[in-house]
């Protein structure tokens, strides 16, 4: 396996303050499936592999300059339909058959604009014994096809062009991944996604045209302003490429010095890691083919049943007195499997990836983490958090740190994120929440932001201050540098931290009173009242 030299001609560019470990290596001959599981994906970079599917059946017959519109129409067949996507409508559900005819006609006049008698003209023409495009599509000119099935491991019935799998083949390399998807992608006129990241690792392979494809890591978010954390397009960006607002968006103007473009031509393919940004510009008929699977550190750690004892064996226990937290079934395995793998990779990739260094427990309290997030069926309010039935259920003074009870766990129970910070040791803690900032930094945000209630406000800003206590004055500049960069107002950040003590606080003088006088805090006020 040898990778190429970085290459910043032909328009690719690399930005200034991309750090170098991030930057896409590039690849001339396609790796073994062992050399990318041990070097490529590990190292959370994205990698550019040259020809790689230039032997496919697609890469020689789907060229729609070279037949392949009338090849593609044949095999699909004209009873097929698939669900486009228009600039004026948004999705629409069109026969295949007749999606190639628009290309067809689109071909035969690409610079005419849609809104044209030319181009309306030559639209409305049919470009075989079929019927012309239906109207829909002769009225837009930007209409193309995305992330539409070959193969779809969670809904079969979505996979409207399964019988296109026949004419690529899985990449060598990528042997033994647990796909979630293939897809095709196809554009007739010049296409410019938004800046979006996905939540699996991609290949992206071009059979015709050309892409060119912006690539941001997932620490350069605070560039991209991605949009609310529980909407609908949460793994977008809010800034325009076109025309970036810069009074609004006063950070984005740095956003391609963190940047990479490469130019991916016909045969090539492009690894994608799971968060990484990327923004598309796709050539006039251009078709390309996607893999999605889950990464390793997401998929070791539910299906790896076997590595479960491994894993309880070596995670941290809390001291006696508290509760100790253990993964169930179904979150243990992998972490330790995906460690030990990790300490084979190369001492090179170890300095690329903050998640090499977390032990196994800690990379398990990550996942759990990251999973709290992205599951909104298991996310805990502050509001669900009940109060606390004992004075002993909160405090107890041991070796200078308050430490929760254990005779009370289902509070802890009630406040998942406390559960699973409450046993990582501080110095623990802190490389976890350094590797989510730098390679999460979503993530934590919604985390501290949206799902911290008081208990776990609490406990995790009596670890700031163990650590504090643990690390020199320029390891706590540089930890909290870190740490509240990933916030777009640091304020909101220390806030809910804050705001999450004081109802700590409130909830405790609450129980004291009802518990040694018999009222609650609303009582005493009326008692007060009433003097």
């Amino acid at each position: 396996m040898r990778a190429e030299d970085d290459d910043a001609g032909g328009g690719e560019f690399v930005g200034a303050r991309l750090d170098a470990g991030l930057r896409a290596a590039r690849f001339a001959s396609p790796p073994s499936a062992d050399e990318f599981a041990a070097a490529v994906e590990p190292r959370n970079a994205p990698a550019v592999f040259r020809g790689v599917v230039k032997d496919w059946t697609a890469s020689s017959r789907w060229d729609p300059r070279r037949g392949g519109l009338d090849y593609l129409r044949e095999k699909v067949g004209p009873d097929v339909d698939v669900e486009a996507m228009m600039s004026s409508t948004g999705h629409v559900l069109v026969p295949f058959s007749k999606f190639m005819n628009s290309c067809k006609s689109y071909l035969r006049c690409p610079n005419a604009s849609s809104d044209s008698p030319k181009a309306q003209e030559i639209l409305k023409e049919p470009a075989s014994s079929e019927e012309g495009c239906s109207s829909s599509l002769e009225s837009c000119d930007q209409v193309y096809l995305a992330q539409v099935s070959i193969l779809n491991t969670e809904n079969k019935e979505r996979c409207s062009l399964e019988v296109l799998k026949e004419d690529i083949q899985e990449p060598t390399f990528l042997r033994g991944k647990p796909f979630s998807s293939i897809n095709i992608w196809m554009n007739r006129a010049h296409l410019r996604s938004s800046t979006h990241y996905d939540p699996h690792h991609n290949l992206l392979c071009v059979v015709a045209g050309c892409k060119k494809v912006t690539l941001w890591p997932p620490s350069s978010s605070p560039y991209l302003y991605p949009m609310p954390v529980y909407g609908e397009a949460s793994n977008h960006s809010s800034v325009s490429i076109e025309e970036p607002d810069y009074s609004r968006y006063t950070r984005a103007r740095y956003m391609k010095e963190y940047s990479e473009r490469v130019i991916l031509n016909c045969g090539d393919a492009l690894f994608i890691p799971e968060g990484w940004y990327h923004q598309v510009d796709s050539d006039d008929l251009t078709i390309a083919i996607n893999f999605w699977w889950k990464s390793r550190i997401m998929n070791e750690i539910l299906v790896d049943k076997e590595m479960n004892k491994m894993v309880q064996e070596n995670s941290v226990s809390c001291s006696k007195g508290t509760t100790v937290c253990q993964p169930t079934d179904e979150e243990s395995g992998g972490p330790e499997q995906l460690k030990q793998k990790q300490v084979n990779s190369d001492s090179s990739d170890k300095k690329d990836s903050p998640l090499q260094t977390l032990e196994p427990s800690t990379l398990q309290a990550l996942y759990e983490l990251i999973s709290l997030v992205h599951n909104s069926a298991e996310m805990v309010s502050q509001n669900e958090i009940t109060e606390p039935t004992s004075q002993d259920a909160y405090c107890k003074q041991s070796n200078g740190s308050k430490k929760i009870a254990a005779d009370d766990s289902s509070l802890l129970e009630k406040d998942p994120i406390a559960k699973i910070i409450l046993p990582l040791k501080p110095l623990e803690l802190q490389s976890m929440l350094l590797a989510m900032a730098r390679t999460f930094p979503r993530t934590l945000e919604a985390l501290v932001l949206n799902m911290l209630g008081p208990i776990g406000a609490e406990i995790l800003t009596r670890k700031f201050d163990e650590m504090d206590q643990q690390a020199t004055k320029e390891q706590q500049s540089e930890f909290y540098k870190t740490f509240y960069s990933v916030f777009d107002d640091q304020y909101a950040a220390m806030d809910a931290l804050l705001n999450g003590k004081e109802m700590f606080s409130f909830q405790v003088f609450q129980s004291v009173l009802r518990q040694y006088i018999g009222v609650t805090l609303a009582g005493l006020v009326v008692l007060t009242k009433g003097q």
